[in-house]
């Protein structure tokens, strides 16, 4: 047995049994050797999800419905998707000479890092499922992103899965050409509109550079598209998701009714990439519509805490996923208040000018009574709200203890929309409180 991997276990171990999660182990095996992750022996099946939204949600599906179709599936279900994070999640699961010990790994991977983790973790498959606009003082331009996935998926041999949908993601297919392709879409339903405006990244062709014609937007740029010059756009999905029912959350795929654990659009297409991965192994969809029926968001996604009203929290970190957040709030029926923690740190990424990119007139409506700013850029958002007329709703209550507090008296549903480094520090003052009513 190798001594260092003996002592990267024996530190999960600990950790585990006091019930303390975190990416520690991975850290140490890879300070004391930087080629730790090389040495796994992977399983049959590697799946690793990525793109800029739904990745953690969407690999989650994936592992729970291969788990439901009898494989030893191991995943990194809290979406510790950094070397460390995978480093401490294969060293958990392998024997005594690297050996992964399950039939199939869902490994959610930064779509920041991929390219420099795709030799190690050899995939079988490699799901993509959008790509938006994202910290750009972190991340750079997204075209930079996705040429780096070109270059790591250009000699790929294995399923790629991508998103139909996104004019960003397709244009992978074109320089993937050793890759077996699969795409997934959404077809015209009630949410669907002729015009958009949102963030629209997707606006040209990426092979001749003319715009693009959309039927239909779905969300931002998702949607149906086409180029009239050079076709890119015209497509075969290998899964088709159409009569969409909302209020029932149900939906219809490969000829049969499915149920969807939340009845928003993302979700859908959460739901349709999982069907495309299971088609792919040729696995029973039965055993995902089990999965989709039943499953329950946790980890700050629609996560749900029971204070002296219900709290629902959830992650947001670019324009388009506070759009869909907040289309998701306004969609609940009856008064709630808001509380907003926007923070700058590493993870969060310093420049926070993306809020003005996000639509938050929309929750100008009667039905939200306050809005509670928190976080260490409180008052960035506080201003952020004003210019949408807001100003008699905001309350700034930099403290996210306190503020949660504040919800918690008000007695009335609530809903938490956190940045990265507010999402877990909050989740635990939610525990904390909603303990307090147990």
């Amino acid at each position: 047995m190798g001594v260092r991997l003996k002592l990267v276990q024996s530190v999960y171990g600990v950790l585990h049994r006091t019930g303390r999660g975190g990416s520690f182990p991975g850290v140490l095996g890879l300070k004391m050797d930087p080629h730790f992750l090389e040495k796994f022996v992977m399983p049959p099946i590697v799946v690793l999800v990525t793109g800029t939204n739904g990745k953690t949600t969407t690999s989650n599906l994936i592992a729970e419905s291969l788990r439901e179709a009898g494989l030893k599936t191991i995943n990194n279900r809290r979406g510790d998707n950094l070397n460390v994070g995978i480093a401490t999640l294969l060293a958990a699961h392998s024997d005594s000479r690297f050996r992964v010990q399950a039939e199939a790994a869902v490994i959610e991977v930064d779509e920041l890092t991929v390219y420099r983790q795709f030799k190690n973790l050899h995939p079988t498959h490699l799901v993509v499922n959008n790509f938006f606009r994202d910290q750009l003082d972190r991340a750079g331009e997204m075209e930079t992103i996705i040429r780096k996935i070109q270059e790591v998926t250009e000699d790929f041999e294995g399923h790629l899965i991508l998103n139909g949908d996104d004019p960003n993601v397709l244009r992978i297919a074109d320089t993937a050409k050793k890759a077996k392709i699969h795409l997934f879409s959404v077809g015209k339903n009630s949410i669907s509109c002729e015009t958009t405006d949102e963030a629209s990244e997707g606006k040209f062709c990426p092979r001749c550079g003319k715009e693009l014609h959309y039927s239909y937007y779905q969300y931002s740029h998702i949607g149906r598209f086409l180029c009239p010059d050079d076709g890119f756009g015209r497509i075969e999905p290998d899964v088709l998701v159409t009569d969409i029912d909302f209020d029932n959350k149900t939906f219809t795929a490969e000829g049969r009714k499915f149920g969807s654990f939340i009845n928003t659009i993302y979700a859908i297409y959460n739901c349709a990439c999982v069907l495309t991965v299971m088609k792919t192994l040729g696995l029973d969809p039965e055993c995902s519509d089990r999965v989709f029926r039943h499953f329950v968001l946790k980890e700050g996604r629609n996560e749900v805490f029971h204070l002296s009203r219900p709290c629902v929290i959830n992650l947001v970190k670019n324009p388009t996923g506070a759009n869909e957040v907040m289309k998701y709030i306004v969609s609940v029926p009856g008064d709630k208040n808001i509380c907003i923690l926007l923070n700058d740190n590493d993870q969060d990424g310093h420049d926070v000018s993306w809020i003005w990119d996000a639509h938050f007139e929309r929750l100008n409506t009667p039905e939200i009574k306050t809005i509670v700013c928190s976080g260490r850029r409180a008052y960035d958002m506080a201003l952020r709200l004003k210019y949408e007329g807001l100003e008699d709703r905001i309350i700034v209550i930099e403290d996210a203890e306190k503020a949660v507090e504040w919800l918690d008296h008000a007695e009335m549903p609530s809903h938490v929309i956190a940045t990265y480094t507010a999402l877990h520090s909050t989740r635990a003052i939610l525990r904390k409180a909603e303990k307090a009513w147990m």
